[in-house]
């Protein structure tokens, strides 16, 4: 294939294309354009990408070879977002998600009001891998609480939003954390480990300014929680021994063993512990009275597959104890899929390799490179207004650059999440943050400087970057 007079700006024009098509995309559809319309989208700019590879005399059959290949790179993250959507649902219906937030709720206390808001909304956005979830239930309710106790609306959205981000940068369940690592060609427990390294420092920082900021308020009022633990107790069954499955799936995960294999331990055990705790959940799930082995069956493998809701006496945690099961990760496999195809063609016909030699001409060293990333983030986000989509374009653009450097995977797909899903959030137009403006009653002017965690992120991977701590090279 003779594409090594593709010129810079041939090379860039599918992007620019593509982006210019999905900023418009995002604007019609707004929170929706993931939903199948953003993927067709990727695949219309392959298209732009085929058309000039088909003027460079590139073949067609090598345009489909690189697809083929782009799409087998990501089957083993295909697969753990189908075994992570089925062992959300099993640990549901088991009450192992509803145990870590009744135990979460208790460590609330006017005294140290904000701090505890952060942990826990990190608690709770580890547990079901969703910030915006998070947002639009406990987050909620601890709005009402922070309205009572006088403290100021943005700095309580500010709070929660820095937790609900940390938990969800983390969880093995969050559709962003398994798409960073699918689209930098990196494993997902080693990018979830290697992000600690940044992710950590930053709450650290966020929960020491806002203790200090607690420490200078007077709050008057009762932190009032009591209702939602009421509610979980009167459906769930909560007790620390639902707590043996997610130390056994840690314990796996330390002792290095395959994702796919402590995803099917952690889902098996989650069904198990349903049937032993949490038996009237089954049930209802059914809709039956007597539970039978078909009935236990048929419950747990709609948990398993499909979407269920277990509704209680609390409005706000009828959204929380919601689960998609498989069939909700099939809109970020599509999405993979279809950046997969755009991404084959793009190297196909050399787009890529001319992108990545000019960054690498570029950056002279690895904080150059590294802020190139985090630059281009950003910018998808400001254009783009999607955090998928920072995710995945700067991606497919910087993983030849960061492989050519003899750069880990883990860099890039670190750097993805800690410049493209966390400050989505900061940005008004952004789907993130109109999303949690929306939901919380915040502007975003308001909560933008308490969203702590949300900025300092992308500064702390620079900070690592210049000072070369935890870069981690190919082996």
């Amino acid at each position: 294939m003779k594409n090594n007079d593709l010129s810079l700006g041939t090379a860039l024009l599918p992007i620019l294309i593509l982006v210019a098509l999905l900023s418009y995309n995002v604007l019609v559809y707004g929170d929706d354009a993931l939903s199948g319309s953003n993927q067709f989208i990727l695949l219309i700019g392959g298209a732009f990408a085929a058309l000039i590879g088909f003027r460079k005399k590139i073949a067609y059959e090598a345009m489909i070879q690189k697809v083929a290949e782009n799409l087998q790179s990501v089957t083993g993250a295909l697969l753990i977002l189908l075994f992570v959507g089925a062992l959300a649902g099993t640990w549901l219906i088991s009450g192992i998600i509803p145990a870590m937030i009744y135990y979460g709720l208790q460590i609330l206390h006017p005294s140290f009001f904000l701090p505890a808001c952060i942990i826990i909304c990190a608690i709770i956005s580890l547990a079901t891998g969703s910030s915006w979830t998070t947002s639009a239930t406990v987050g909620i309710a601890l709005i009402g609480i922070g309205t009572v106790l006088q403290i100021p609306a943005g700095m309580v959205a500010g709070a929660v939003i820095s937790g609900a981000y940390f938990g969800d940068k983390l969880s093995p369940l969050s559709d962003t954390t398994n798409l960073a690592p699918a689209m930098a060609g990196g494993s997902l427990f080693r990018h979830i480990e290697y992000m600690t390294y940044t992710t950590v420092p930053s709450i650290v920082i966020t929960l020491i300014v806002f203790f200090v900021l607690s420490l200078t308020r007077e709050t008057t009022g009762v932190a009032d929680t009591e209702s939602l633990m009421i509610a979980i107790k009167e459906k769930f069954t909560v007790n620390l021994w639902l707590f043996l499955v997610p130390a056994t799936v840690i314990v796996l995960i330390v002792k290095k063993t395959p994702p796919l294999v402590a995803l099917l331990v952690g889902t098996l055990l989650g069904a198990l512990f349903a049937l032993l705790f949490q038996p009237n959940i089954l049930l209802e799930i059914s809709n039956a009275k007597l539970l039978t082995p078909t009935v236990a069956y048929r419950a747990i493998m709609d948990a398993i597959s499909v979407s269920i809701e277990i509704k209680t006496s609390n409005l706000l945690l009828n959204d929380l104890f919601t689960s998609g099961g498989m069939e909700g990760m099939l809109g970020t496999i599509w999405l993979i899929i279809c950046a997969m195809v755009f991404g084959g063609i793009m190297d196909a016909i050399g787009a890529l390799t001319r992108i990545s030699n000019a960054l690498l001409n570029w950056a002279q060293n690895t904080f150059q490179l590294f802020a190139s990333t985090v630059g281009s983030c950003l910018a998808i986000n400001l254009t783009a207004s999607d955090q998928y989509l920072s995710i995945v374009i700067p991606g497919k653009m910087f993983a030849k650059a960061y492989s050519d450097r003899n750069l880990a995977p883990e860099n890039l797909s670190r750097t993805l999440e800690d410049s493209g899903t966390v400050t989505s959030v900061l940005i008004p137009w952004n789907t993130c943050g109109a999303y949690q403006s929306g939901v919380l009653g915040v502007g975003v002017g308001e909560y933008f400087f308490f969203a702590i965690f949300n900025w300092l992120s992308p500064f702390m991977t620079l900070l690592y970057a210049a000072l070369s701590i935890k870069i981690a090279k190919k082996t």
